[in-house]
């Protein structure tokens, strides 16, 4: 018994250590501990012998990972969204679905959004990068909040946006979701989630609905 318990201890810390490479933070920056608990949950699915992502799951990384609370009528609930680099997102993107559903296995209970980690420029982009003259689109902040958007509801798509405004001057914006994913994935359950992530990473009010 004893010496069972002793050998127990390398093996477990070989494991956090091959985990560890699924983080990639900014130097020196250390791991929280949702972070480590989803490389676990990644490095896991990558080397489980029945995994169909394995060899797509092997040079994933996550940058970071954190909860967001979730209001629902049934009960609050907390969503993790997991920020993949930029780099990595193309690879992700083929296997979102599927990376979702084994993740939400290893997270109990909470469901899981997966975004890109995208750089945004303000006006002001020449006083901290005095080599640039044009600032890219795709770094203006209505770029980056529609494809925030778009990383949010995946492996669905949006098929149609509407922004309402009430007497108070306040915007919410509707958005519309491919009918044909509805029964897919429990995505009709993921709407409040959507909205939550949403408001949580580009302070803005938005309602999910299928068209």
């Amino acid at each position: 018994f004893g010496s069972s318990a002793v050998c127990i201890c390398p093996v477990l810390r070989v494991v956090m250590f091959n985990a560890r490479k699924k983080i990639l933070k900014a130097k020196g920056a250390a791991p929280n501990e949702l972070e480590e608990e989803v490389a676990q949950a990644l490095f896991e699915i990558e080397v489980s012998p029945s995994s169909e992502i394995k060899a797509e799951l092997r040079d994933i990384c996550i940058a970071s990972a954190k909860e967001v609370e979730v209001k629902k009528a049934r009960g609050d609930i907390k969503a993790v969204v997991i920020s993949i680099p930029y780099k990595h997102w193309a690879s992700v993107r083929k296997i979102q679905g599927r990376l979702i559903r084994e993740l939400e296995k290893k997270i109990n209970k909470r469901h899981v959004v997966l975004v890109a980690k995208r750089t945004m420029l303000d006006k002001d982009f020449r006083k901290n990068n005095p080599g640039m003259r044009i600032r890219p689109r795709s770094r203006t902040l209505t770029s980056v909040h529609d494809k925030i958007l778009d990383d949010i509801v995946g492996p669905t798509e949006i098929v149609g946006k509407r922004t309402r405004v009430a007497v108070d001057g306040s915007k919410t914006l509707k958005v519309f979701l491919n009918p044909k994913d509805k029964e897919k994935d429990n995505l009709e359950d993921k709407l409040a989630s959507f909205s939550s992530v949403y408001a949580k990473l580009c302070n803005r009010h938005a309602v999910f609905q299928f068209a």
